[in-house]
């Protein structure tokens, strides 16, 4: 294996970053030989792609990736979050990687209640008391462990220089930092680095000189940089500062683990994607079985039966998701009764695609015995077919908006993620019950949804978005304009996106989304229609025929696919 210098790395990277970033709309959708990185970031997705042309495999571009993302997309990168990882090697080995926060030791079922029961919303999303127990470093450490092939340091070094030099603004990002001042200084009476009273502008160095010296931290100690030492002192004491329960020992307990991944058929094809707590693989899987038998590729896409098959099978699997799903450490999940694929197609064979179900009359199957949107994803395929796709989140965009004082990092507001009150919903409109109640080191149920798609045996498909209670019928849509509407990598990621998640019961529309004849056929048969901002940033990459890899990056946002 080739080695090679930190400080060559970094001087490379900085660099053709930021001629690449100038860049990003020309290179959006392209094809490449050896290996591909998609990310929201094109700063993120070249210091990925440098780690692939230096030697390294997927997973330490994926790390990589991770640890820059915390640098130069805040709102949802992080090390402060958690997330979860789908890996598929060469060789046909499947696994996944639970990295997501636990509920601290002090958390309990009616923490954010008030004396008559009733939620208290500002406390799971806003300040100290909203955040779990970081996963990203641990679960950083233990892809590495397993199988990391270059220097952890080296790997850590991009993500160092981008915090201690700085690196340009986009206009998304200024207009957002700028956006969030208000909010910022309220939770933040210490300051950060993202506060400031002159007005952000496109271009201006956001430099972060706390994250680097944390990042320092975890490149020379690994894990023990973040959970324990000088950087687990600073969080204890952001805790206290704002009634905040994490503690030392919350930290240092935190373990990342591996889990088998949810593993199922349409068609001809393989579904990889995350087990629970992730209630992404389950979803999806029974989602792709449900309109499996019908012609969707005969009737087009999104044509008016294609859209009604769709949202009716999203309507009964999302009751079943907040029904049945949970921490599988703390619930016994029944992974195989929901992914039946003849009990879900018996299902769909009963509805009546005349007439809209109202979601009143859709229960959650009867078992016998019985995350804003700103999350961010990535897509890397390396030169000898070893595949992550990888969401890692902070939940709302920015997370609980408290940077860690002295380590330069926001906290998540991951709690929020839990069934606060059975049947109240969470900040995405998401239902819950007694599987997804608050416990203490408990890890909150997700909708992240990396997943893996294989044909004949053979990788075929990366695919991921962020995007809260959307983001399962977004990988939905995503992998149905591949495998049927014959779209590449870059339309499949473009198109317009609609959602349906059972409760509120409505259909949720981008701009462009459905045609006009077929919204005014489904409005008539009793479905409502909501137009909505956009859902979602998918990233895709599909291993083409000729063993080149398409990559395709969302539009959305300043999403990036690079590779060589």
């Amino acid at each position: 294996m080739k080695r090679f210098s930190s400080l060559l790395l970094v001087l490379f990277f900085i660099s053709s970053c930021q001629v690449r970033q100038n860049e990003q709309q020309a290179q959006k959708s392209k094809e490449f030989e050896n290996g591909a990185v998609v990310t929201a970031h094109p700063l993120a997705s070249e210091v990925g792609n440098t780690i692939l042309k230096d030697g390294g495999n997927a997973i330490d571009a994926a790390i990589a990736v991770q640890f820059a993302l915390a640098v130069v997309y805040p709102n949802a990168g992080n090390i402060g979050g958690g997330g979860f990882m789908v890996y598929r090697s060469h060789s046909g080995e499947v696994t996944s990687l639970d990295f997501r926060e636990k509920a601290p030791a002090k958390a309990h079922r009616d923490m954010y209640l008030d004396s008559l029961g009733e939620p208290i919303t500002t406390l799971s999303l806003d300040g100290h008391l909203a955040a779990g127990v970081p996963g990203s470093v641990a679960g950083m450490e233990e892809a590495h462990k397993k199988y990391g092939s270059l220097p952890w340091s080296a790997l850590l070094a991009p993500a160092v220089a981008l915090a201690e030099k700085g690196f340009a603004l986009t206009e998304q990002q200024a207009n957002e930092f700028n956006e969030m001042q208000a909010h910022f200084k309220k939770l933040n009476k210490n300051g950060a680095a993202i506060i400031r009273d002159a007005p952000w502008k496109k271009d201006d160095i956001f430099v972060q000189q706390q994250l680097a010296g944390t990042l320092k931290r975890i490149a020379t100690s690994g894990s023990a940089g973040f959970y324990s030492g000088e950087t687990a002192a600073l969080i204890v004491a952001e805790m206290k500062r704002g009634n905040g329960i994490i503690s030392e020992a919350d930290l240092s307990n935190y373990r990342a683990t591996w889990r088998k991944p949810i593993v199922g058929t349409y068609k001809e094809y393989n579904i990889i994607s995350m087990p629970p707590p992730s209630s992404g693989g389950i979803a999806l899987l029974a989602l792709l079985q449900s309109v499996e038998k019908y012609p969707l590729k005969q009737w087009g896409y999104q044509s008016d039966s294609t859209v009604r098959v769709m949202v009716e099978a999203e309507r009964r699997v999302y009751a079943d998701r907040a029904t049945h799903l949970g921490d599988p450490d703390f619930y016994d999940v029944p992974v195989a009764y929901l992914t039946d694929k003849a009990l879900n197609q018996a299902r769909m064979s009963k509805v009546n695609l005349q007439k809209a179900t109202p979601s009143d009359q859709v229960k959650a199957s009867k078992f016998p015995g019985y995350e804003s949107e700103e999350t961010t994803h990535f897509c890397i395929v390396d030169k000898e077919g070893n595949a992550v796709s990888l969401t890692t989140t902070l939940n709302g965009s920015y997370g609980a908006g408290v940077w860690v004082d002295g380590a330069g990092f926001l906290l998540n507001n991951e709690m929020d993620d839990f069934s606060v009150k059975p049947g109240t919903p969470n900040l995405y409109g998401l239902l819950g019950g007694k599987a997804n109640a608050v416990e203490p080191g408990k890890r909150m149920l997700s909708a992240m949804s990396p997943t893996i798609v294989e044909e004949n045996g053979k990788l075929k498909m990366v695919i991921g978005t962020p995007g809260g209670s959307t983001i399962i019928t977004s990988v939905f849509q995503g992998i149905l304009n591949v495998l049927e509407f014959d779209m590449d990598a870059q339309a499949s990621v473009s198109s317009p996106r609609f959602h349906h998640q059972w409760k509120p019961d409505r259909i949720d529309i981008e701009e462009g989304a459905i045609p006009e004849d077929v919204r005014k056929s489904l409005e008539k048969d009793g479905y409502t229609l909501y137009k909505r901002g956009s859902i979602g940033r998918m990233e895709n990459i599909i291993v083409l025929p000729n063993g080149k890899l398409q990559a395709g990056a969302d539009p959305r946002g300043d999403d990036f696919a690079a590779g060589y």
